[in-house]
């Protein structure tokens, strides 16, 4: 099988696959559950098989030519199968969590449906080479979140995953307008290099930013934790909110050239949006808000090394989309065994949970202080590699402003711990989630510290990356 072909299964396995799940769960649950497992893995698998081609320097394409210029193009090069496997492997863990958690709800297959179709939307969003097939898949995943937001079918649920549609899509459109311009300057919608005007530019930011939820298009986010946790997992950690700064890198670093304005203009707004939304976890008391206000803040950190534009800050974002989604996966998860058994998601209602849920605590733990920057942990390496970039680049300022922003990320983390865990329990009845659950939150914990302590691995990969991108200084 050559890696053309791989590439296409990539996709289109996930793609396919899941519209045979409601079938398969009229037969058999655990086949239905297995089978939404393996085609989420089949993409992590599948995208090592062609790796080592990716680091020797080849790029594995399929193109079809359509009228109008609507190219079927997939291209993989470093840059899209990192974010690929970053992101299946992430969702393959989160399907498996899932198995326990969605257990007593209604729904499943639709459940498991639209989770399948929700990363082979990624997927082909990750690997598209004209920007009109991104913006097929870049709508496919909005349909798919606003389902899976609105899961619960209560009517807050819904109107909350209506915002979530509705704000990512107007987004979406703008996008479209600036994809248009395009278009319009360079006769083609194909991914190639090219000088793109300001208009161009702001046009997509304001699609970007809608879907990264960034300030101050970033309310959908948090209220987007009504969600089952799982779900919001894959929202923050494996594939939505990635996806706005994967488009960032590949439109701004490695296919097309802005002015110098936007390297400045971006790591403002990341750097307004970091504090802000810092700021708004310190105080928040949903435990689900508190960790979505967390992403969005950390979302910043990734766009501030993408848009400084040094070989060193765009290696530390592409580690931060990997130590971020594992790690924030965890939290995550964590909140899910906790709602689920103390029946709030209300951290002042909570306490002393340290003894009865000491896996929990500890799995919590450890992926809050990957997200804090603790060394060996390896969200330390990331974020400082973000900082030192950022540094390197001149913008001691702005360095300065994320410092700030990474110290209220310890404060807002650890008082999140101190009322959940620590103290006298204020509820004897909560216990620990099921074997599996624990088992899905112990790994992303020991992740967060192996990807530290084994650096030198996801690192090189990082590099290589960067060296295979044009746009770098």
């Amino acid at each position: 099988m050559n890696n053309e072909t791989i590439l296409f299964l990539i996709v289109f396995l996930p793609l396919a696959g899941s519209a045979v799940l409601p079938m398969l769960g009229r037969v058999s649950i655990k086949l239905r559950n297995f089978a939404a497992f393996c085609m989420v893995l089949s993409s992590f698998l599948l995208s090592l098989v062609i790796l080592p081609a990716i680091l020797r320097g080849q790029t594995v394409a399929i193109a079809i030519n359509l009228p109008l210029g609507f190219n079927f193009i997939f291209k993989a090069d470093g840059l899209a199968l990192f974010m690929a496997m970053v992101s299946s492997f992430i969702s393959a863990i989160i399907v498996l969590y899932s198995f326990s958690y969605i257990s007593h709800y209604e729904n499943q297959n639709e459940y498991y449906t639209m989770v399948v179709l929700f990363l082979g939307s990624m997927m082909g969003l990750t690997f598209s080479a004209n920007l009109i097939l991104l913006y097929v898949f870049w709508e496919m995943t909005a349909i798919t979140s606003w389902r899976l937001i609105g899961f619960f079918r209560e009517k807050t649920h819904v109107l909350r995953a209506d915002k979530a549609f509705l704000m990512t899509f107007f987004g979406a459109l703008v996008m479209l307008i600036g994809f248009i311009n395009i278009y319009q300057a360079t006769g083609t919608f194909d991914l190639k290099p090219a000088a793109i005007s300001d208009l161009a530019v702001l046009l997509i930011l304001a699609g970007i930013l809608s879907k990264s939820a960034t300030l101050p298009l970033h309310t959908w986010l948090p209220d987007a934790g009504v969600a089952p946790s799982p779900v919001t997992a894959l929202l923050h950690a494996a594939i939505l909110v990635k996806i706005g700064v994967y488009v960032f890198a590949r439109l701004f670093i490695a296919t097309f050239t802005t002015t110098q304005f936007w390297h400045t203009a971006v790591p403002v707004l990341a750097g307004a949006s970091a504090l802000v939304c810092a700021g708004a976890a310190l105080i928040e008391t949903d435990l689900k808000r508190l960790i979505a206000y967390s992403t969005i803040s950390q979302i910043g950190f990734i766009f501030l090394g993408f848009a400084c534009g040094s070989s060193l800050g765009i290696a530390g974002s592409l580690l931060y989309i990997l130590m971020h989604g594992l790690s924030k996966a965890g939290l995550f998860l964590c909140a899910g065994i906790i709602e689920q058994n103390a029946k709030t998601k209300d951290i002042n209602q909570m306490g002393g949970f340290l003894y009865t849920m000491p896996v929990t605590a500890i799995a919590f733990l450890a992926c809050a202080f990957s997200v804090m920057g603790f060394p060996p942990f390896g969200g330390f390496f990331s974020k400082y590699m973000v900082i030192a970039g950022t540094l390197e680049t001149g913008h001691l300022v702005i360095a300065g402003v994320f410092l700030f922003g990474a110290t209220l990320t310890i404060l807002y983390l650890f008082r999140a711990f101190n009322l959940i865990f620590l103290g006298e329990p204020k509820n004897s009845s909560v216990k620990e989630g099921t074997p599996l659950m624990l088992s899905c939150v112990a790994l992303f914990a020991g992740l967060s510290l192996a990807a530290g302590i084994f650096i030198s691995w996801p690192g090189q990969l990082a590099q290589t990356v960067v060296q295979g991108l044009s746009g770098v200084r």
